[in-house]
């Protein structure tokens, strides 16, 4: 019997074959914005770093192993008996308004008191810092924002097409005194940053926290200079050390300069993709119009289960069991450190969050030593990767909390050997020079 294809054709449906050679058809048509999007290195690596055969000290993977089983099945059978037709619908933009009203309770665990009407449920904190890029930063617009700055707030920047003003970190976290001088320069040449990104709290990637005395000056300027904070606090609650110091948002009491974004990736997991953002009503509208065109609302399948866990369950007692593995692992990472990198690297000693900024010798490019790196099945993100003007050439992000000691005492003796044979070359063709 003829094999047909349809009543009104008898030629068989063609498979497209679009490859590289075809690419230029579509330059012409990209938009402007699209044509600037710096890729995230963290994403970029992902693929290697999910090889069985490579340890990965690349992504800020949380330790999800460390969820019970039983608990996830036991909120998953209390959505699929009492709420799946809710949870499988639609829901607002601004997310589930329990939910809402949970998150505030989260937050007063640090001391930040907020009101339920200025938060609104985003898809991850990532989704949170896109909107608020979006909703202020026009093509060209200066930005500031640590240096180095979280790898994945890169794509957001150069898709909104901010000029981005890297402020440098030292122990204490943001140099505010610089900011004040950023901004100085910004003045004289006749523009004024549309708001500054900061990550006060165990820094990705830089493992430094800001300073009280420093929040507090940061949010004197913010009034006095009309400056917009973004204050990106995912890492508050991965405490090992220390107290916790008062937010901006706290500091800024109500003023309304700061707007602060959260997230449960790393106090429950990052599967679930749920974060929120409190920000001032007017701004808040703003926003929920840029999530609408977005996705309409965040995953309500999410938010059902973050919320059902939250009714049933303690959060604090799986944030305590997580700080406590964190903790044995950035101590694995840092005496790893201290055996296999040469005398002249420096690096943070966090006391909270998932990373370590590590900076080598200058005559070693991060970007050179991945790829010797990779051929020893270890990977981590080149420092340039936190930069948007080429700096952090000679600097590492580590992560610590994704993978046991054992491994992390392996990836970075593997990774010493690696920063050997760049030391090596060095001393043979610099015989004069130290290591």
């Amino acid at each position: 019997m003829q094999e047909t294809w349809g009543p009104a054709t008898s030629i068989p449906p063609q498979t497209p074959r679009v490859g590289p050679a075809d690419a230029a058809r579509y330059d012409e048509r990209f938009a402007s914005r699209a044509a600037g999007i710096m890729s995230s290195a963290m994403r970029d690596l992902m693929a290697i770093s999910e090889r069985p055969d490579v340890i990965s000290l690349a992504g800020g993977f949380p330790d999800t192993e460390a969820f019970p089983q039983e608990v996830y099945e036991e909120v998953a059978e209390v959505i699929g008996r009492e709420f799946l037709a809710s949870a499988l619908q639609y829901g607002p933009t601004e997310g589930l308004a329990e939910l809402r009203e949970r998150i505030l309770e989260i937050m007063a665990f640090e001391g930040i008191r907020a009101q339920a009407e200025h938060v609104m449920i985003t898809s991850g904190g990532q989704q949170a810092i896109d909107l608020s890029l979006r909703t202020f930063v026009d093509r060209g617009d200066p930005v500031l924002a640590e240096g180095p700055t979280y790898p994945g707030a890169v794509p957001c920047f150069t898709a909104w097409g901010a000029d981005v003003v890297h402020v440098p970190l030292d122990e204490d976290g943001l140099r505010v005194d610089l900011v004040e001088a950023a901004m100085d320069r910004l003045a004289a040449e006749g523009r004024r940053p549309k708001l500054l990104y900061t990550i006060p709290n165990f820094h990705n990637p830089g493992g430094v926290t800001m300073s009280l005395e420093r929040r507090e000056r940061l949010v004197r300027v913010a009034r006095e200079r009309e400056l917009l904070i973004v204050e990106d606090n995912p890492y508050g609650q991965i405490r090992f050390e220390g107290e916790a110091l008062p937010s901006l948002y706290e500091l800024d009491d109500g003023a309304g300069w700061v707007i602060y974004v959260s997230t449960f990736s790393k106090i429950l997991a990052p599967g679930i993709r749920v974060g929120w953002v409190v920000a001032p009503p007017p701004v808040l509208r703003k926003m929920n119009m840029g999530k609408q065109g977005a996705d309409l609302c965040s995953s309500t399948v999410s938010q059902r289960f973050v919320l059902e866990y939250l009714r049933r369950h303690d959060w604090r007692d799986h944030v305590a069991r997580l700080n406590g593995i964190y903790r044995s692992r950035r101590d694995a990472m840092l005496r790893a450190l201290e055996e296999e990198f040469p005398a002249e690297a420096t690096w943070t000693r966090p006391r909270g969050g998932l990373f370590v900024w590590a900076t080598l010798p200058d005559y070693i490019d991060t970007k050179d030593l991945q790829a010797k790196a990779l051929d020893r099945q270890v990977a981590f993100v080149p420092g340039e990767a936190a930069f948007l003007d080429g700096r952090g050439r000679h600097s590492m992000r580590l992560n610590y909390s994704g993978v046991p000691e054992a491994v992390i005492s392996e990836g970075v003796a593997r990774l010493g050997e690696a920063v050997r044979e760049f030391t090596d070359l060095h001393r043979a063709l610099n015989p004069g020079a130290g290591a």
